[in-house]
């Protein structure tokens, strides 16, 4: 078995997309040549665009698009080639708006970009274990000026007394000790968390919204709806802007004074799609990120959504106390001054600070 297909497996174990699915236009005028077409594309490659004029009209002119971008425009029915390097990952819409006989019309279609990076397999070793509050049902784990900050969820499916209750806290790391803690309202359900210009971004699973705290008093300052209708799963930041994961392959990018959207990637470990992008972490220009269920961490580039490493971590979970509703790993902090990661997870009564490398 290849390295790459190992590390699918890691993370997703694996879960396939629909490969080289070509999305033919219901126009029955014009189409795209999809024969020429591959099952995947990766972004050394080109696309070669053609239109098919089976009732032999007499075209003027091909408009090209990508992602509703202008690319390009040809003459009659020739060839158009695009380079692909430039683009996100993930699935390409093509669409040719067409001029013939004095009028226009479209055809459609769809091709997959997927990486072409083949992810590292990690190592690490564990430098330190503290404990953890077993209550606490972990959703983002954050340092911030030698503090650790942590959001919690509600833990439904818990069947045991150690059912935790959605909220933002400080700790001490070393004895698990909470310092300081605000509890949200019991129809929310506490998700991913990050900390810029001394506020802390909170999210919620399925309410579509989320809040932002003074870092320093916990005092609310606002609530915020998301820009569009999608899950609160993990959340960080860059310095300037925010990313966050809904539960898909997707993540992303914010303005944190709007919260709106100002870009997106799509997940790819080589040529698999990676959904669950879970609890994220920026350190060092890479998005570190849970993937949920796997015990894993996949080391994300956010430019183009490349996998560039995994950890496996699987081997944490026997080091814990094992209850029925003990949960996967979920929570990554890294301490810039130890240079070293946190990692814990849901209803985990320890922590381990590990040291990551090649």
């Amino acid at each position: 078995m290849k390295k790459y297909n190992l590390l699918s497996i890691i993370l997703l174990g694996i879960t396939l997309s629909n490969c080289g699915d070509t999305k033919k236009g219901e126009n029955s005028i014009f189409n795209f040549d999809t024969s020429k077409f591959k099952e995947q594309y990766q972004p050394q490659e080109a696309l070669s665009l053609e239109i098919l004029n089976p009732k032999e009209k007499t075209i003027d002119s091909i408009i090209y698009y990508v992602n509703d971008t202008k690319i390009g425009i040809t003459k009659a029915t020739e060839k158009l080639s695009f380079e692909l390097k430039d683009q996100k990952l993930g699935y390409q819409n093509l669409k040719a708006l067409v001029y013939y006989d004095g009028g226009n019309s479209e055809a459609s279609a769809r091709v997959e970009l997927v990486s072409n990076v083949q992810p590292k397999l990690l190592e690490y070793k564990i430098v330190n274990t503290y404990p953890h509050d077993i209550k606490a049902y972990t959703q983002g784990l954050e340092f911030y000026r030698d503090t650790l900050y942590e959001g919690t969820g509600n833990g439904e499916g818990n069947t045991t007394k150690t059912r935790g209750i959605s909220s933002l806290r400080k700790t001490d790391y070393k004895t698990g000790k909470v310092y300081k803690k605000v509890e949200l309202a019991d129809q929310y359900f506490g998700e991913g968390i990050t900390i810029l210009n001394n506020k802390v971004y909170q999210l919620t699973w399925l309410t579509n919204e989320g809040y932002v705290y003074n870092a320093d008093t916990f005092k609310k300052e606002k609530t915020f709806s998301y820009f569009k209708k999608i899950e609160g799963w993990g959340l960080t930041n860059d310095g300037t802007y925010l990313y966050q994961s809904d539960g898909t392959e997707k993540i992303w990018k914010l303005d944190p004074k709007t919260l709106k959207e100002v870009d997106y990637i799509n997940v790819y470990s080589y040529k698999t799609k990676i959904k669950a992008v879970n609890e994220l972490e920026w350190v060092n220009g890479k998005i570190y990120g849970n993937i949920y269920g796997k015990d894993a961490i996949a080391i994300i580039n956010p430019k183009n959504g490349a996998v560039e490493g995994i950890i496996n971590l699987i081997d944490l979970k026997s080091k814990i106390t094992q209850l029925p509703d003990t949960d996967v790993l979920n929570g990554i902090a890294y301490n810039p001054k130890t240079k070293t990661f946190f990692v814990t997870g849901k209803n985990w009564d320890k922590m381990f600070e590990i040291k990551v490398t090649e």
